[in-house]
């Protein structure tokens, strides 16, 4: 069983087991999903992720900074990290906004990255994960549970050696 899926259904469970014993799990995410996306360096990246910003926090605070990062890995039980960092200048103290991104997912389908962005997204106004916060995460992608299912789904494959991409 894997450890991405711990917390769902028996029955889901089984199913996914199924598919990873029968060799075809990666088969069922490569039709699902048929391409990578093409952003691959750190400007792309901030140019995607504040268009997603614009049309969604207009309000919230500013980002500084939004990077691939080699250094996120699952052992951290993350894909991406959202941090503020503050600094003394003169008497005020500034807090400069980041979103870091595994750099895994360079080379995972566009809708994968987009609910990982817009996950870090929603943390600019929601730190915890309450029901606010997936209310504001559904807003900006409707289909942000089934993202985040399949984004399990191919990190199940990727751990049994099964990768579509």
């Amino acid at each position: 069983m894997s450890q991405y899926l711990a917390h769902y259904p028996e029955q889901v469970r089984a199913k996914v087991d199924a598919l990873l014993e029968a060799g075809t799990l990666g088969d069922v995410l490569a039709r699902r999903y048929q391409a990578q996306h093409d952003i691959r360096s750190d400007k792309a990246l901030f140019d995607y992720t504040m268009a997603l910003k614009n049309r969604f926090l207009k309000r919230s605070d500013p980002l500084s900074k939004v990077c691939f990062d080699d250094k996120i890995s699952l052992r951290q039980q993350a894909l991406g990290l959202h941090t503020a960092i503050s600094r003394v200048q003169g008497n005020k103290l500034k807090a400069k906004r980041e979103i870091r991104i595994a750099s895994m997912l360079k080379q995972v389908p566009e809708p994968l990255l987009r609910m990982v962005v817009v996950h870090e997204l929603a943390h600019l106004k929601e730190r915890d994960h309450n029901k606010a916060f997936y209310q504001l995460c559904c807003h900006m992608e409707g289909d942000y549970h089934q993202l985040e299912f399949d984004l399990r789904l191919l990190l199940t494959a990727i751990d049994a050696g099964q990768s579509p991409f």
